[in-house]
């Protein structure tokens, strides 16, 4: 079942036309839940060319999350709204390409708008001003740091947890949304410790990664905390994700943004090959998080971007919930990294086994806590 986001956008113009900008926030249209800002100081331009940039930006902000959403936007630009519904014409020139791309970012019929008072519109007319404010200064407006992260009480450890909380956090702080991620079991690459990434073979799973898929379903099916099963398309976490769902009574939903970096020239190659056949490329690729493998057309700093949108995309649809994340060693890595605030570089410090688990919550603050690295209990 698609997503429903509730999209609100405002613009403005200090002069009419004058300096101008716009903001949007997605909000999850079951919680309200704010899950998406943009804004942008847009230099010299009217009112209702900023409310229409502002239209756009929240529709594609939306679409990041989930391209097969519905969208409810609400403005307090009674202009935009009733033209965007089909009711009012667009006879000026400037309008009518912002309205006509507009209506480009979803399909006919999955969009519907609604005029809203000024004052139900606080939080876009706030990023609007701050974009206006920030152009004023020079800059380009960015998103506020989140606060420092809540203290979390203690909690028994995951093997004796009681299988009703599986890993909910304490009730003060809120229904946290929870990822167990667990990494696909073993393929004949990697004991010997090869890329394997979204560009090689595509190998399936070894009758060990098979065992590992099946301790890993037994396992979770103990604590009883899972709700739904999202997974990479790639066969080798398909079959891991297939074997635990199956066990859960649950089906699987893919998300491609999980899938795993593409190596291009090294899959297939240990550490030791490609150091010795593409020297510079390994060295460039271990100092920065923009190198690339060799041949390969993504880097970690892609990959960042992509296993966010997929992160925040199954927030959305899960809010509140024990999800279960099954992916590989460097889209796992990229997400307790992003929930540690840590530096890229600090995936090379986290080992990740074969069908281990992970554990991430993440609260409506935009806040979040790592609850568990690399355990395997489950294959001893």
């Amino acid at each position: 079942m698609a997503a429903r986001f509730i999209v609100e956008a405002d613009g403005g113009s200090r002069g009419n036309p004058g300096p101008a900008g716009y903001g949007a926030v997605v909000r999850d249209g079951d919680t309200g839940q704010i899950i998406a800002e943009a804004a942008e100081f847009i230099g010299h331009a009217t009112n209702n060319v900023a409310e229409y940039k502002g239209l756009i930006a929240g529709l594609k902000a939306a679409r990041e999350l989930d391209p097969d959403a519905s969208v409810d936007v609400r403005m307090d630009s009674k202009l935009v709204v009733e033209q965007m519904s089909g009711r009012w014409k667009i006879k000026h020139p400037d309008m009518q390409p912002l309205a006509a791309e507009a209506r480009t970012v979803f399909p006919r019929g999955r969009v519907a708008y609604t005029w809203i008072p000024r004052e139900r519109n606080k939080d876009a007319d706030r990023l609007a001003n701050e974009a206006m404010d920030a152009g004023k200064a020079g800059r380009q407006w960015e998103p506020r740091k989140a606060a420092p992260p809540a203290a979390v009480a203690d909690e028994p450890p995951l093997e004796t947890a009681a299988p009703k909380a599986g890993w909910a956090a304490p009730a003060d702080l809120g229904t946290p949304t929870t990822f167990v991620l667990l990494r696909h079991g073993e393929t004949p690459l990697t004991p010997e410790k090869r890329f394997s990434g979204s560009g090689g073979s595509d190998p399936e799973l070894s009758d060990k990664g098979r065992w590992q898929a099946e301790r890993a379903a037994e396992a979770l099916a103990a604590r009883g905390s899972v709700q739904a099963v999202v997974a990479s398309p790639m066969r080798r976490t398909r079959q891991t994700a297939e074997t635990v769902a199956a066990r859960l009574g649950l089906e699987v939903r893919y998300e491609d943004g999980l899938r795993e970096v593409d190596f291009g020239d090294w899959e297939g190659l240990t550490f030791a090959e490609v150091r010795e056949r593409h020297p510079e490329d390994l060295t460039a690729w271990l100092g920065s998080a923009k190198a690339k493998p060799t041949g390969s057309g993504e880097s970690f700093t892609t990959l960042t971007h992509r296993a966010g949108v997929a992160r925040d995309r199954i927030l959305a649809r899960y809010a509140g919930k024990t999800v279960l994340v099954v992916s590989h060693v460097s889209p796992i890595k990229t997400l307790v990294r992003l929930a540690l605030g840590a530096p890229p570089d600090s995936m090379y410090r986290m080992e990740l086994s074969a069908a281990s688990i992970c554990a991430v919550q993440y609260y409506a603050d935009g806040n979040a806590s790592v609850r568990l690295l690399n355990d395997t209990s489950h294959l001893r």
